[in-house]
């Protein structure tokens, strides 16, 4: 089968999670992605510890081949170079030092291979005092753009946001960043410079508070005082302790629909819910009754009211209801694997569908030095160069180099 980017060659050399799913979703529809890792591993196959991570791994390294080098050593640096030289892609997050120690820096890639795009995936920006600061989404993303501080509960600490969250966010932004400059590349048949940070997905992703924020209205400031939200765009309990989130964008409008399906016509005549200005008025009046509706109502009683009325809603799904979810199993958003792993028999698809555009089956993710051998002979190296890097520590194979003639 016939691939949109299996004519492209993708290098990533990035950890964790944003850059490489970023490289995921090419090789999710069919580029040669080749995963390079130092000889112990990329990191995130050891999060969390003592906990089980296989999963995260096998998420966003599907569908990739693997070569594991030392970039500290002369010659692993010049197995990366001779990748750079062929890839069309090359995706990165290493540090500025880390950059100019490997002879990666920007102005040595253009060098080598004019037509690479060069993508750098960093927490804060390469540029200020932050530049070299290490950061996870759960600093970056969340954190240092007033995301968890929207988030807590009134006149609480924070909580701990859920990490990966904006790591997926940002590897989006990042993939669309490649794809300009591979479209502007086919104008002028020169790669570019992509970069992107978590720390400004997470202002995007937070763009609407925080232009608030810039015109004066700053909606934590208004949470911390008085611990205001709207009663139209709340969580609600039901009878058997199932959550529902209620969205009614036109208060006004959508009150009388609202006070029927919850078995309450009489809400509709009452002088103080007449008007928008009268019902945020009475929003803590408004959030008690609602409330107390519901409360009268199993998840599946609330669900069809509020569909006679054609209301915006959604259950609070767990985890293990999403994932057996029909509509998304009917819609590719939870897919089946090929993978005899009885822990990745299915998978979260990437979010792009191109009509015609068909996907690799998501495949078993790589193990550390996997196709180093294969990968070194593909890109010119004899049997004896191989059993030489071996020997020396430069790679890690899973399987010895063969024989020793050139």
């Amino acid at each position: 089968m016939a691939y949109l980017f299996e004519d492209l060659t993708v290098i990533d050399a990035a950890s964790f999670v944003a850059g490489p799913g970023a490289a995921t979703i090419f090789a999710d529809f069919g580029a040669q992605v080749i995963k390079v890792e130092a000889p112990a591993g990329d990191a995130y196959r050891l999060l969390h510890g003592r906990y089980r991570t296989d999963y995260n791994w096998a998420l966003t390294s599907r569908n990739k081949r693997d070569i594991a080098i030392d970039l500290y050593k002369e010659e692993g640096r010049a197995i990366m170079h001779r990748l750079v030289d062929r890839a069309d892609v090359l995706i990165l997050n290493f540090r500025e030092d880390q950059l100019q120690q490997f002879e990666l820096t920007v102005d040595e890639l253009k060098k080598r291979n004019p037509k690479l795009v060069i993508a750098q995936l960093t927490a804060f920006g390469t540029q200020g005092p932050d530049g070299e600061r290490r950061g996870y989404d759960t600093t970056a993303w969340w954190a240092r753009t007033g995301i968890t501080d929207l988030l807590k509960p009134h006149q609480q600490a924070p909580t701990v946001p859920l990490g990966g969250v904006g790591d997926h966010a940002s590897a989006m932004t990042l993939f669309a960043g490649i794809m300009m400059a591979l479209y502007q590349r086919d104008r002028t048949g020169l790669g570019d410079y992509v970069e992107t940070s978590l720390v400004a997905n997470g202002c995007w992703s937070n763009g609407m508070h925080l232009q608030g924020a810039i015109a004066g209205y700053d909606l934590a400031e208004l949470l911390d005082e008085k611990g205001y939200r709207s009663p139209f765009s709340m969580i609600y309990q039901t009878k058997e302790n199932r959550f529902l989130v209620l969205v009614i964008p036109n208060p006004e409008k959508e009150w009388p629909g609202l006070a029927r399906c919850l078995g309450h016509p009489e809400w509709i005549g009452d002088e103080r819910f007449t008007t928008l200005r009268n019902l945020m008025h009475h929003r803590d009046k408004i959030k008690e009754m609602i409330a107390s509706a519901f409360l009268t109502m199993t998840v599946a009683q609330a669900c069809r009211a509020l569909d006679t009325e054609n209301l915006t809603y959604s259950i609070v799904e767990k985890l293990a209801d999403v994932i057996t979810d029909a509509q998304l199993i009917e819609n590719g958003v939870i897919v089946e694997t090929v993978s005899e792993n009885p822990d990745f028999k299915w998978t979260v698809a990437n979010p792009i569908k191109v009509q015609g555009a068909a996907k690799v089956p998501p495949h078993d993710p790589p193990v550390i030095g996997q196709d180093t051998i294969n990968i070194l002979r593909d890109i010119g190296y004899s049997n004896t160069a191989i059993s030489a890097f071996a020997e020396n520590g430069s790679i890690v194979a899973v399987q010895p180099a063969e024989g020793s003639s050139e």
